[in-house]
């Protein structure tokens, strides 16, 4: 018969947690700043950018660039949801976190990440129905329907991320007040449980293998139905030209899934053989890459956003 657990070394739940940054470096961890500051500055520019070119430029009211748009919210969010905590950390050495705080930070992160994952889909069907069937686009793909697609994206991450803050908050008992990371991880806080977590741990890893499982293959059945379509095209110049429209979409995925899936598998399996601190950073760059890397990657390839930008420059210089 297994035994109780002993509580005479743990603590009650906490007022509040400390968060250490990243353990291991030290004072030299405020060097990662130079790494950290300037990709949440070029998310807050850049998704802010698009969200001003969307909402002042009526040529801009299409399915598209409304998917963008939410993109670009999705970023800001997410971005903004560890940053300024990882700065502060990193600057300032460990901080405290309230409870509660630490438990809406942890459902945020993790839902606008499913939110993020589920947007990069809409917008594969998006480019799958562009492509395939262009004379139905504008029937099949309207303004409305994107609108009711954010909105069931965004109802299906709070339904889905809502259980990772009640799991962790039906504990009464931690083993320590401290959370060796730069934010308040799910798993970073179950750690610190005392008692069986098992369903934390297994509901964690089925979400995260259900929602990436999901999203990565509509993606790729999306990109299958337009690489059928591609190839039954009569000219090398009608490929090459209906190709570089998906070709700013595939740069997004790369930035979004190739980061998170090495993060994933050094956590996963490389538990043992990666420092912790490695795991830690990885998994920041991964949140706080896409949302820097995603506006550039739209701005330098999509035509009308940088035609738009060119002229705003253009007009501002000649009114100086």
């Amino acid at each position: 018969m297994a035994e109780a657990p002993q509580l005479n070394s743990t603590f009650p739940c906490p007022a509040f947690f400390l968060l250490t940054g990243i353990p291991g470096l030290g004072s030299a961890q405020a060097w990662l700043t130079l790494a950290f500051e300037p990709m949440y500055l070029l998310a807050l520019l850049g998704n802010g950018a698009m969200l001003a070119m969307v909402q002042v430029d009526s040529t801009m009211h299409q399915p598209m660039f409304l998917l963008l748009a939410t993109l670009a919210a999705t970023d800001l969010g997410l971005a903004t949801s560890i940053a300024p905590g990882l700065l502060a950390v990193l600057w300032l050495g460990p901080r405290p976190v309230p409870y509660a705080v630490c438990l809406v930070q942890m459902f945020f992160v993790h839902a606008l990440t499913a939110m993020e994952s589920g947007i990069l889909l809409a917008m594969a069907c998006d480019r799958a129905v562009a492509v395939g069937r262009p004379l139905h686009y504008p029937i099949l793909v309207t303004k409305a329907r994107v609108g009711y697609t954010a909105l069931a994206l965004a109802l299906k991450a709070v339904a889905i991320v809502v259980p990772f803050p009640l799991l962790v908050a039906r504990f009464e008992h931690f083993r320590a007040k401290t959370i060796d990371h730069a934010y308040c991880a799910h798993m970073a806080v179950v750690e610190l449980v005392v008692g069986n977590t098992q369903a934390n741990k297994l509901y964690g890893l089925v979400l995260s293998l259900a929602v990436a499982g999901v999203d990565i293959l509509g993606i790729t059945g999306s990109y299958g139905l337009i690489a059928h379509a591609v190839l039954g095209l009569p000219t090398k110049e009608a490929r090459a030209k209906v190709f570089g429209t998906c070709s700013s979409h595939i740069c997004v995925l790369l930035a979004f899934y190739v980061p998170g899936l090495f993060s994933y598998l050094t956590h996963r399996f490389g538990r043992h053989t990666v420092p912790k601190s490695m795991h830690i950073i990885l998994s920041n760059i991964y949140l706080l890459l896409p949302p820097a890397l995603n506006p550039l990657i739209y701005g330098v390839r999509t035509r009308q956003i940088r035609d738009r930008l060119l002229e705003t420059f253009i007009f501002r210089k000649s009114q100086l």
